[in-house]
């Protein structure tokens, strides 16, 4: 067992405890979480997940794009690639860790050409693909900080993770100018390893239209997620306006950075009820919000991903042993690589 994974068995359960403890001793009082869901009005629940719906198909249809520049052709269809994003939402759900999103690359390889390396490019795609969340983040930022009533630990909380993105983003757009081979004097196998799958899934970062219709596609997305927080809110007789959804979509986001535990439950709950409390809402009202706003991401995830499951013929106890792209050997990532990188080179030019 890695040092890796030996680190998040032991750290996983025991920052669970840690916040199981914190509501216990200073939790809302459960009896009126309970009685929250009494005056739920589920038809704006209905509408919540639909909307929900139409973000995970504007992510997908950006993820989409991203695969089409930074792989040489033959592309996977459309259907294929929602398929694999709703088994990597599945997965992301129930599973510690980000294993969703090896398990959305890991399925959609299945349906590229065998003999061919994709892993790099796949994954590739998954890390810019991510990236494109920076600018609805930066815009969602600017918004909630002249509009909203932000109390001072989740302003700091916000800073800190649009200042990580945009550290991030400038890197890869750095490596995406760079086209020479990393050798392994600079870096490690693994580090190496990364840096090659990022360059190519980076590709669409070179090509002006296709990533502006990313990262726009990517926006509708977190629109549509800024929509359905609004209704839920309303679901649950919270009748505040745009800005403290949007405050709620921003530190939703802000806690599911890094996931401890599965849906990092009881972490989410704690970031969407107490910045609500300057709204005059209730802890209690604001905790059974956040658990219905959690149920309807998973309801969405699950029901979508276990569709996509029976399409696949792929078995849960699958995703949990999905190969990684270690399988590929240094030789194969490079020409993997150099393959995609000639084919947009050559697409470039006219005639």
């Amino acid at each position: 067992m890695s040092r890796r994974h030996l680190w998040g068995l032991v750290f996983s359960p025991v920052a669970l405890a840690v916040v199981v403890v914190l509501l216990i001793w200073r939790g809302p009082d459960w009896n009126e979480v309970a009685d929250a869901f009494t005056i739920v009005e589920w038809w704006w629940i209905a509408l919540a997940i639909a909307l929900n719906v139409c973000s995970v198909c504007a992510r997908c249809l950006s993820w989409h794009v991203v695969i089409t520049q930074a792989m040489p052709p033959p592309h996977p269809r459309f259907r294929e690639t929602f398929s694999s994003f709703s088994v990597g939402l599945l997965a992301n759900s129930v599973l510690p860790g980000r294993i969703g999103e090896l398990a959305r690359v890991g399925v959609l390889a299945r349906h590229l050409p065998s003999g061919r390396p994709v892993w790099a490019s796949l994954t590739g795609t998954v890390f810019a693909h991510r990236l494109f969340d920076l600018f609805p983040a930066a815009l969602l930022l600017v918004y909630v900080l002249e509009t909203a009533r932000i109390p001072h630990w989740a302003a700091t909380s916000l800073y800190l993770f649009v200042g990580i993105g945009a550290t991030l983003f400038a890197l890869a757009m750095a490596g995406a100018k760079t086209h020479h081979r990393v050798g392994l004097a600079e870096a490690d196998r693994r580090v190496h390893q990364l840096l090659t799958m990022a360059r190519t899934g980076l590709g669409v970062l070179r090509a002006p239209i296709p990533a502006v219709g990313a990262a726009l596609l990517q926006m509708l997305g977190w629109a549509f997620q800024l929509a359905a927080i609004y209704v839920a809110m309303r679901a649950f007789g919270i009748n505040e306006s745009l800005p403290a959804a949007a405050l709620v979509l921003a530190l939703m986001n802000v806690a599911t950075i890094f996931p401890l535990w599965p849906g990092n439950v009881g972490l989410v709950q704690a970031a969407v009820a107490l910045p609500l409390v300057s709204y005059g809402v209730a802890k209690a009202r604001g905790f059974a919000f956040g658990i219905g706003l959690q149920a309807i991401d998973v309801a969405v995830g699950v029901g979508l991903g276990l569709l996509a499951l029976g399409r696949e013929g792929v078995t849960f106890a699958m995703l949990k042993r999905m190969p990684g792209p270690a399988e590929e050997d240094e030789e194969e990532l490079e020409d993997e690589v150099e393959e995609a990188l000639e084919t947009r080179a050559r697409a470039r030019v006219p005639g």
